[in-house]
């Protein structure tokens, strides 16, 4: 597999001959107001522009839409895919949002999704703890799995918690993408994963290495990949703790 990061959460797989588009957020730097109230509130959205051209980024097979937040799924991404390409989404609601938008060809995730002989297992999501999930809403993730690939586990918008421990003893991943921005409001907590969301994984999974992604792109963000690289060395994960920059590839 091939796990390119575009920006923020959105990434282009290449995984069994197949190529996927995760939470396309496709707007040009600057476009849409501030998550507020929260860090950087000066700050238009998203923060950086795209690393790579956006004919290259929706050249693909199918596109995985984890939750329906602006900074996974955005108007740029709706005026830039095409109508007909395959959508899946984490359930009925949010696949009624996407058929209006124009979209065709939407299919909700499943505990057993099959796509072009790739099998696409939805995962549960907590976007916060306590009080500010009523405001975020429901989110989810997805493992993929195929006899020749390494089993991928792409946690989406989520804080480290049992349903996540749990995923990973069930499904025994190898390659493992987390939102790492501890992205926050003023008040609220995390939205979702810190270092120590992300140091609780790399303990969970000695198997796995771990990308972290969602950094550095949209105004609320609370870690910087500096500050995650100097937290990874302290604990003695940097061998398997990867920290791409916008537009970097890793190959598995």
């Amino acid at each position: 597999m091939n796990i390119q990061l575009i920006r923020n959460a959105t990434l282009v797989i290449q995984y069994a001959g197949r190529k996927f588009l995760v939470d396309p957020f496709l707007a040009e730097q600057g476009v849409y107001p501030p998550f507020s109230p929260s860090l950087r509130d000066d700050q238009m959205n998203p923060l950086v522009g795209l690393p790579v051209p956006v004919k290259d980024i929706i050249d693909v097979d199918a596109v995985i839409v984890t939750h329906l937040h602006l900074d996974h799924y955005d108007d740029a991404a709706k005026q830039l895919l095409p109508k007909d390409i395959k959508m899946f989404v984490q359930n009925e609601e949010d696949a009624v949002q996407v058929k209006q938008d124009g979209f065709v060809n939407v299919e909700v995730l499943q505990e057993n999704t099959l796509f072009e002989g790739i099998q696409l297992i939805k995962t549960k999501g907590e976007h916060g703890r306590g009080e500010i999930l009523q405001r975020t809403g429901q989110v989810c993730g997805v493992v993929l799995k195929h006899p020749e690939e390494k089993n991928l586990y792409i946690a989406g918008d989520t804080v480290w918690y049992s349903a996540v421990q749990e995923v990973i003893d069930t499904h025994q991943p190898q390659v493992i993408v987390v939102n790492g921005g501890d992205n926050q409001f003023l008040e609220g907590g995390s939205l979702v994963m810190g270092k120590e969301d992300i140091y609780e994984v790399y303990q969970a999974a000695p198997q796995a290495h771990i990308l972290s992604v969602h950094m550095e792109a949209v105004n609320h963000w609370a870690l910087s990949r500096a500050e995650l690289k100097s937290y990874a060395t302290e604990k003695g994960m940097s061998d398997r703790l990867l920290v791409p920059e916008d537009g970097e590839a890793y190959t598995f």
